[in-house]
């Protein structure tokens, strides 16, 4: 028979623990996931506030943390201060050159113009006099001309001297020498004052003017260097402003940043503590996308043919109770690169086993509960293991088959011990009853054998036994007898220590009748 009993043990172990997994539709293999948010520190710095705490809700764009930074590195942007303040003097001293060479190039340009129309007005002077002055000797060649003809005339005719006709052909040179002279200085004046016209300036009478305007000419040209080199200073001085201006900027969000939370979700885990100095890339907190949660499941090949993307499946172990549920992917393995985005990394797999991942429908409203046995707002059971049972399934994984086994012995033992304390609690009613009646007294007789003494129980006597109060949730209170003379008031109940049984007839070879009788009595009368 113990054989039997033994291969039917074994039996049922092998039973239950290959045929599940080659045909079961549920796995208890399966655990709460969501995507989790990283927020690192993007300085370094001492932490100097985080307002949340695991568990808390928070709202896009809530703050989750403050770093300050006291001891940024400010040397980069002392030397772009000292760059941008030399290259605006710089560029001031340029302009104001460049200005003082412009006024004085407007004097200049004043004075070129009153000498030029003095000069001109002189060359126009003299070029009239000098036109008159031909005239003139013109006039006087022909006349004397005209003169030297008549006395060459009456030389011929012997009329006059040879002496004569000379000196008045000397003179007669001398005319057109001087007509000559003057045209020549007529064209000169005339060549000045169009060279004057047209701003150039030759000869003598307009040396000082060259001068000047030669003067002009470099001070203009002093004046358009001076402007290339302002506008050099000034965008060499724009771009340092800028260098400067992005330096502060970085300065500012070294000295101190605020982490704020990039959507809505739930504090899985807080990283850091306030006055902790961080540095750049460590984790200040973890933050859940609860919308997003899912069940991670495996199951093995055999089990997944039964699945797809798309099959409905019911998650149980949620507190809300069982819950529908898509099958949204199906994997043949994962990573850790990939598991570094969950809140809780994928459980591990055997060989020939897959992971089957489960979108829980959304939940209905929750109904109104007590206080204290509501389920939090911000829970959404990130971590919890729970089990996976695909639509009308019906044979359980091993695991819950055997947690079904203890429950229901649990359950069994549990009612078994209701009904004992049940059927119990009536004895125990007239126990305490009995433990308020009078003492029996024992009829005077002769002495017993020393066996029989030797065997009664001791008596105590009611004056040693202490009197204590009993507490009305143990004993019903019960009105008082009438005093009659057959009755006297019961002792107190003693609390510390258990009520002697009454005693058996049959042990001690008497029977106390009268006692039985006056308790029967006793309990009529209540």
């Amino acid at each position: 028979m113990s054989s039997v009993g033994l291969a039917s043990v074994l039996a049922l172990l092998i039973g239950t623990s290959v045929l599940p997994p080659l045909v079961a539709d549920q796995s208890d293999r399966a655990v709460v996931n969501a995507p989790v948010a990283l927020l690192t520190a993007p300085i370094s710095g001492d932490v100097a506030a985080i307002p949340v705490k695991p568990g808390d809700s928070v709202e896009p764009g809530a703050l989750l943390a403050r770093i300050a930074n006291p001891r940024v590195d400010r040397t980069t942007a002392i030397q772009l201060d000292s760059k941008v303040t030399d290259l605006r003097e710089r560029s001031l001293s340029a302009e104001r050159k460049r200005l003082s060479n412009l006024a004085y190039l407007e004097s200049l340009d004043t004075a070129i113009k009153l000498q030029s129309d003095g000069i001109a007005q002189m060359f126009r002077s003299e070029i009239e006099a000098l036109r008159a002055k031909i005239a003139s000797a013109q006039a006087s060649a022909e006349e004397k001309k005209v003169l030297m003809d008549r006395q060459v005339s009456m030389v011929s005719r012997n009329v006059a001297s040879p002496d004569m006709v000379k000196s008045t052909s000397q003179a007669y040179t001398a005319a057109q020498q001087e007509q000559k002279a003057a045209e020549a200085r007529l064209v000169q004046k005339t060549g000045q004052l169009d060279g004057l016209l047209r701003k150039v300036y030759a000869g003598d009478d307009l040396s000082g003017l060259a001068e000047i305007t030669q003067k002009r000419m470099a001070i203009f040209y002093d004046a358009q260097r001076l402007q290339i080199e302002e506008t050099e200073l000034k965008a060499a001085l724009a771009e340092q402003q800028r260098l400067l201006a992005r330096e502060n900027t970085r300065i500012d969000s070294l000295s101190g940043t605020e982490i704020r939370a990039p959507g809505g979700g739930f504090v899985l885990n807080v990283g850091a503590s306030v006055g902790r100095h961080v540095t750049a890339g460590d984790s200040l907190a973890a933050l859940v996308d609860c919308g997003q949660s899912f069940v991670v499941a495996i199951f093995s090949y055999r089990q997944g043919q039964n699945l797809q993307v798309g099959s409905r499946v019911t998650i149980d172990g949620e507190p809300s109770g069982p819950r529908p549920g898509t099958v949204t992917e199906i994997l043949p393995k994962t990573s850790d690169k990939a598991d570094a985005g969950y809140a809780v990394p994928f459980p591990q797999t055997e060989r020939r086993e897959l992971y089957v991942l489960v979108k829980p429908d959304p939940a209905p409203a929750a109904p109104a509960t007590e206080a204290g046995s509501a389920i939090p707002a911000n829970s959404c059971g990130v971590g919890r293991w729970v089990s996976v049972t695909r639509e009308a399934g019906w044979v359980p994984s091993t695991s819950m088959l055997w947690r079904s086994a203890g429950d229901h012995v649990a359950s069994l033992a549990t009612r078994a011990g209701t009904l004992v304390t049940a059927a119990l609690k009536p004895l125990t009613a007239e126990t305490a009853v009995a433990a308020t009646e009078p003492a029996p007294v024992a009829p005077v007789s002769a002495p017993a054998p020393q066996q029989a003494s030797a065997r009664a129980a001791p008596q105590v006597p009611a004056a040693q036994v202490p009197a204590t109060q009993v507490p009305a949730t143990q004993v019903p209170a019960i009105p008082a007898p009438e005093t009659t003379a057959s009755t006297r008031p019961a002792p107190a109940l003693r609390t510390d220590a258990m009520p002697l049984p009454p005693q058996r007839p049959q042990e001690f070879g008497t029977t106390p009748a009268e006692p039985k009788q006056a308790r029967r009595e006793q309990r009529a009368e209540r």
